[in-house]
């Protein structure tokens, strides 16, 4: 194994062909991250058109992060055991193939089906990728290669709700999916073509098929029960706790399993290096981040601000092309040996100033006054993701550095996955709380809310109604204006409680070990 012989030359891509691999590579990358949230602002259209519920097209979006998940930490033996090349072009495929299923479905369980089978080979493309970026670089240019894959990384999930509202709103959902296509077919050609088999991998010489059975029953059920906690009121629903404790027997029966035996599906034993625990800390604190506000914000700008879905989708792209600026300045610092810790804390400390600006949102709050905290955003995404990216696969080569990436994407889809059910839950709660607040001041003893309603009232009555439907619509009126100032003030607390659950990163990144010009020394499988 490559990590474990260090006298084995290893030589790294050139030229044009370097750089037609990290391309090929990245839009696949963020073509998979597109996939995992371009679907959100076209469940209405979808649910319509197939004939589903609410909860049943919950679904769609469930599916594909179910397996997702599961296949993301087995990349690394699947590559080995079919070889890199073969793998990565076979997972554009699946994944080209099942986005062309998906556009062509007509019925709910059809296109859950079809997700299913995207998100396995989305995940394939995901943490594949990220193994080819970094393998095409040196350990010294670890930055750069961080900084490569870390604007996939948040071009993905930012462009994808944009695409998604444009798509719905000037064509039909069905293209959504049919848009992967001529992009797919090209990237599985270029794939073929330029990707590699990794030096020094070897075929698995037995299948541990236990340790997948156990992945997929510990990662699986964890996420089933993240997706759909919520909706279906977590523990108060069987549903959930059986799956909980699926969860919980499946992750204790994996760890066991593949601690014990010498051809494990997945290495766990690399989290003995110590930076790898600390770097997929910051990768679920990074997941939780990234995924929370993408979740959060256009949920505030469409319910207590009155945005489109396209208009808020397009508003997340500045901040996206912020990130991709800076990402190459992080790069830079890195390369020149710049501690990445101090690096890490700054980005820490713009992103709390962004979420504490966004707290003091208000009713008359306008696109003007979001430019300057997404700016924020996008610098601070930056200055994180990178030295996180790079610091947690320190000292790691070859088959090490691959499993690595597949639990660091594993741990920050998860991160994701508990950033949205936490918030979730925060803001259920957050607007029972504000909503049994506000009513206390809307009474027949309150003067200012009598004369509102006596003033919507007569409103109403000067366009033609009744006094007493007037009256009526008066208080609809009143109770969507309670509505969105309550979404409101949720929302600004939401913003306040993410910033705080940011700064506990900053005790773990100083328990990360960093030496300049000491490189981490490579963990073996022994």
């Amino acid at each position: 194994m490559e990590a474990t012989l260090p006298s084995l030359k290893i030589t790294y891509p050139t030229g044009a062909e370097k750089w037609i691999l990290i391309i090929t590579a990245i839009s696949c990358a963020i073509l998979e991250l597109i996939d995992t949230t371009v679907v959100n602002v076209s469940l209405r259209e979808i649910s319509g058109s197939i004939g589903a519920t609410t909860t049943e097209i919950a679904w769609v979006i469930t599916a594909y992060a179910i397996s997702n998940v599961i296949i993301i930490p087995l990349t690394s033996m699947l590559s080995d055991l079919f070889g890199r090349k073969t793998y990565f072009t076979a997972s554009v495929i699946i994944f080209t193939f099942s986005s062309l299923m998906c556009g062509l479905s007509t019925n709910l369980w059809m296109l859950v089906f079809w997700r299913f089978v995207q998100g396995l080979g989305g995940g394939g493309l995901l943490s594949t990728a990220q193994s080819i970026i970094f393998g095409a670089f040196p350990p010294e240019k670890m930055g750069t290669a961080g900084a490569i894959f870390g604007m996939g990384i948040i071009l993905g999930p930012t462009f994808g709700p944009a695409l998604g509202g444009f798509i719905t709103d000037n064509f039909s959902w069905h293209w959504i999916f049919f848009v992967n296509i001529p992009i797919g077919i090209v990237a599985a050609i270029l794939a073929w073509t330029y990707v590699t088999d990794m030096d020094g991998a070897k075929k698995p010489r037995k299948i541990d098929w236990w340790g997948i059975i156990f992945l997929i029953m510990a990662v699986g059920s964890i996420q089933f029960v993240l997706e759909e906690g919520t909706s279906k009121d977590w523990f108060e629903s069987d549903e959930i706790i059986t799956f909980s404790v699926i969860a919980i027997v499946g992750l204790i029966a994996f760890i066991y399993r593949e601690l014990s035996i010498d051809y494990a599906a997945v290495n766990i034993r690399l989290y003995k290096n110590y930076n790898l625990a600390m770097g997929s800390l910051m990768n679920f604190m990074l997941g939780l981040l990234l995924f929370g506000t993408v979740f959060i914000f256009p949920l505030f700008a469409q319910i207590s601000l009155g945005w489109t879905a396209t208009q808020t989708g397009a508003f997340m792209i500045p901040s996206a092309l912020c990130s991709g600026i800076s990402m190459p300045i992080v790069a830079k610092l890195l390369s020149k040996g710049k501690n990445p810790k101090g690096i890490i804390i700054i980005g820490i400390a713009i992103t709390f100033i962004f979420l504490v600006i966004m707290s003091f949102s208000s009713p008359d709050s306008s696109q003007n006054d979001f430019y300057f905290p997404f700016v924020l955003r996008g610098v601070g995404l930056a200055f994180m993701m990178s030295p996180i990216l790079s610091l947690a696969v320190t000292g790691l080569r070859g088959k090490d550095m691959a499993q690595a990436i597949g639990l660091s994407n594993m741990i920050r889809q998860l991160g994701g996955a508990v950033g949205i059910a936490l918030i979730n839950v925060f803001l259920i709660h957050k607007n029972a709380d504000i909503r049994g607040s506000m009513l206390g001041y809307i009474t027949d003893y309150s003067g200012a809310s009598t004369e509102r309603i006596s003033m919507i009232t007569q409103n109403y009555v000067s366009k033609g109604y009744s006094f007493d439907d007037a009256q009526a619509l008066a208080y609809k009126s009143m109770e969507g204006i309670l509505f969105k100032q309550q979404a409101l003030v949720s929302y600004d607390q939401g913003f306040l409680m993410v910033g705080f659950a940011i700064l506990i990163c900053i005790p773990i990144v100083l328990l990360i070990r960093y030496k300049k010009g000491v490189v981490a020394k490579p963990i073996t499988d022994h």
